[in-house]
């Protein structure tokens, strides 16, 4: 059986030489700011799904202020000790689709408190399983590169989509946000992204649009809160909870790396997040995993020019979960303080070039085209089947279209 070669960029390993020194040259202001974009869409664009879901279980605000403590401290250090272990722009982030399993659940009166934590420990032992069996990546090592661009891409356009559809609600924002792109990308390509932010925000302030008013201050502190274990809440949530994590985070996030270029240690990094999400469930970790939409930003050329050095885009992500999880609150207020118009044209612009790269790269090869393209659509259209997001469907269509269509001179 032969598969297409896939772009590998191998990163330096560290060497005894790589020392704090070496990093330091490979810091780059384009990594922090591909970093701070990163967090800025993926912690805006789903916070509010994680207050619904708190709200739906009943929760005080300082057992809500704990979770956002617990993912924050659960992404940052497993991002920043990822990627500068590895070399490579290793992004970790939170379950969207897994809170919604347990907002869903929560609303219904199918679920406690308490019972949503034995849920977050369980689906984090089934996650530890899976990944240091080895098993998730044995799958993931079988999807062919177009198929996985097709899936990037699939996950990534809506988010472009977005960044054109907010032009009617605040033209005057999004505009010139978007003429910044096109000139950015003839005159300034290195500095596009940070030009394209620093303009919003400039907008955003003479709009008056920042609600500094609304932001609580203070640290957080976690919350313990003793688990629960329900044998129907174990299999009606715990499993369809671990199942979305899988099939709609690991495996785009698995995909958004190996498409930029990068062979990684999938295996142990998925189990070493379901350590993270044991360790911090009593406190509110319901999933953290691998970054889908949002690993895009720092395995991208957006990050740096040069892949040896993209590495730092994750670490500089992971310091800003840190001061998440320690001003849980406060940062929550901050980003929300943010015009949703401004999220959704920074994060759409953003991923262009990579939307292009990855099409390409789904498309090029004829014996690939058709499944790749029903790959792409299905996923883009965001149905959910059984509990389970688009980005796990389309793989299954274009897995089952290649399979129909495959002939001996052409196997996968």
């Amino acid at each position: 059986m032969s598969k297409p070669a896939r772009p590998a960029i191998d990163s330096a390993r560290p060497q005894a030489h790589d020392g704090p020194a070496r990093m330091l040259k490979d810091f780059s202001i384009s990594a922090l700011v591909a970093g701070f974009v990163s967090v800025l869409v993926g912690f805006s664009s789903s916070v509010a799904i994680i207050f619904q879901a708190t709200q739906n279980l009943h929760a005080t605000p300082e057992q809500t202020a704990s979770w956002i403590w617990a993912i924050g401290i659960g992404m940052g250090i497993p991002s920043i000790l990822f990627s500068i272990a590895t070399r490579k722009p290793i992004l970790i982030a939170w379950s969207t689709p897994g809170v919604v399993v347990i907002g869903a659940a929560a609303a219904a009166g199918h679920l406690t408190m308490p019972q949503a934590i034995g849920c977050f420990l369980f689906s984090a032992v089934l996650i530890i399983v899976t990944g240091f069996s080895g098993g998730f990546e044995k799958v993931m090592n079988c999807l062919p590169l177009p198929l996985a661009s097709a899936l990037l891409a699939g996950v990534l356009s809506r988010f472009a989509l977005d960044a054109f559809v907010a032009v009617p609600r605040n033209p005057a924002l999004v505009l010139p946000m978007v003429g910044a792109y096109v000139l950015g990308r003839r005159f300034w390509p290195r500095a596009n992204v940070p030009v394209i932010l620093l303009l919003g925000i400039a907008i955003v302030a003479i709009q008056g649009l920042f609600h500094m008013e609304r932001v609580p201050w203070g640290i957080t502190l976690p919350v313990w809160i003793a688990p629960e274990f329900s044998a129907a809440a174990l299999i009606g949530v715990g499993i369809p909870l671990f199942i979305v994590t899988m099939a709609s985070q690991n495996l785009p996030g698995i995909a958004a790396i190996r498409v930029g270029g990068y062979e990684a240690p999938v295996s142990k990094i998925i189990g070493w997040t379901g350590v993270s999400t044991f360790l911090l469930a009593p406190f509110g970790a319901f999933g953290i995993n691998l970054a889908a939409i949002t690993a895009a930003f720092v395995v991208g050329p957006e990050a740096h020019p040069d892949p040896a050095r993209r590495y730092w885009a994750p670490v500089c992500a992971g310091l800003f979960y840190l001061l998440i999880g320690v001003f849980g609150a406060t940062v929550a207020g901050l980003f929300s303080a943010f015009p949703r118009e401004l999220v959704l044209a920074v994060g759409g612009l953003a991923l262009l070039a990579t939307i292009g790269n990855a099409l390409a790269a789904a498309l090029g090869e004829d014996r690939y085209r058709e499944a790749s393209a029903l790959t792409f659509f299905v996923t883009l259209s965001g149905i959910t089947l059984l509990g389970i997001g688009s980005a796990f469907w389309g793989i299954v269509a274009g897995a089952i279209v290649l399979l129909l269509h495959r002939r001996p001179a052409h196997a996968v």
